[in-house]
C-alpha cells in the first residue's frame, strides 16, 4: 500500500463534502496536472473556506489590473522569499519560470530579485512589496511616490499591496501548518532546449520581463567569458532554458488550463 503524502502537520478532520463546483474544480486539476495542489487539499476540510480562498486568489492573480500576471507572480515569490515560505517559493517559483519563459529569472526572483537586473518599474514594485513585508510601519508617502515615478497609478499601487498582503497571509498559514508543496512543482518548467545558444550572453541582451515592458537594452555590458586558470577551456553561459506549455490560460496554483468558468486552475500562466 502506497503511503499518502502528507499535506500539512495539522489534522483538521476529513475532507468536506465538496459542492459540485469544487468537485468539478478538483477533477479539472487532476485532468490537467495529474494532482490536486496541496494548498487546496489543506482548505478542503471546509467547502466555504476553500471557495473563498480560490475566489480571492483568482481576483488578485488573474483579475483586471495594471500589473501583468508575471508581475503579480513576481510579488508572490519576492514576498515568500523574505518569509522563507517553502510552499509558495516552490509553487509560485514555477509560475514565474513559466510566465517569464525563463527558468533563470525564476531562480533569481526566488533567491534575490536585486540580482535579476530587472527594469526600474519591476525593481520599484518588488522593493515596495518587500518593505511592506519586512517593515509595514515604515511605509511613507515617499514610498508610494516612488512607485508613481516608476509608472504605477494609485490603482496599481493598491494591487501591489493587495498581492503582497495576501501572500504574507498565505506564507504565515503555510508556516504554521507546515504545509508541503506537491513534489511535481519542483520539476516544472526546467527543460533545456536548443532554441538558444551560448551567444545569448551577448551584450545588450534584453531580459524577457524587460522586453514585455518595452525596456531598452541596458547600457551595461556583460562580463566576457571567464577563463579557467591553466586551461584553454572557456566557461560560457549555458544554453538558454525555455519550456512553453500549451497555450491555455494558466493560473497561479495549478497548471495549464482554464475551464469556461471564471475560476482558475493553474500553477503558472502564459503572460
Amino acid at each position: 500500500m502506497v503511503k499518502k503524502a502528507r499535506v500539512m502537520a495539522l489534522d483538521v478532520g476529513p475532507e468536506a463534502d465538496l459542492d459540485p463546483e469544487m468537485q468539478a474544480y478538483f477533477a479539472k486539476c487532476v485532468e490537467k496536472l495529474g494532482f490536486v495542489p496541496n494548498v487546496f487539499r489543506g482548505y478542503a476540510f471546509d467547502n466555504a473556506k476553500l471557495k473563498a480562498f480560490i475566489a480571492m486568489a483568482d481576483d488578485l492573480m488573474l483579475g483586471d489590473s495594471g500589473l501583468s500576471k508575471l508581475e503579480r507572480e513576481m510579488i508572490a515569490v519576492a514576498v515568500s522569499s523574505v518569509n522563507h515560505c517553502h510552499y509558495c517559493l516552490t509553487s509560485h517559483g514555477a509560475a514565474v519560470r513559466q510566465r517569464a519563459k525563463d527558468p533563470e529569472m525564476g531562480e533569481l526572483i526566488a533567491q534575490n530579485y536585486r540580482a535579476a537586473d530587472l527594469p526600474p518599474r519591476q525593481k520599484a514594485m518588488l522593493d515596495f512589496a518587500v518593505l511592506l513585508t519586512e517593515a509595514p510601519d515604515k511605509i511613507e508617502e515617499a514610498d508610494r511616490e516612488e512607485l508613481r515615478s516608476a509608472g504605477f497609478n494609485d490603482r496599481d499601487i493598491w494591487d501591489i499591496a493587495a498581492v503582497a498582503a495576501f501572500y504574507n497571509m498565505s506564507n504565515r498559514l503555510a508556516a504554521a501548518t507546515d504545509m508541503r508543496p506537491n513534489r511535481e512543482y519542483h520539476y516544472m518548467v526546467r527543460e533545456q532546449t536548443d532554441a538558444e545558444t551560448p551567444t545569448r550572453a551577448a551584450a545588450h541582451r534584453v531580459s524577457p520581463s524587460a522586453a514585455r515592458l518595452g525596456e531598452q537594452p541596458s547600457a551595461r555590458r556583460r562580463r566576457p567569458p571567464r577563463r579557467v586558470k591553466n586551461s584553454a577551456r572557456v566557461l560560457k553561459e549555458p544554453p538558454g532554458v525555455c519550456h512553453i506549455w500549451r497555450s491555455h490560460q494558466l493560473s497561479p496554483h495549478l497548471g495549464p488550463s482554464r475551464d469556461s468558468s471564471r475560476h482558475w486552475v493553474g500553477m503558472c500562466a502564459d503572460g
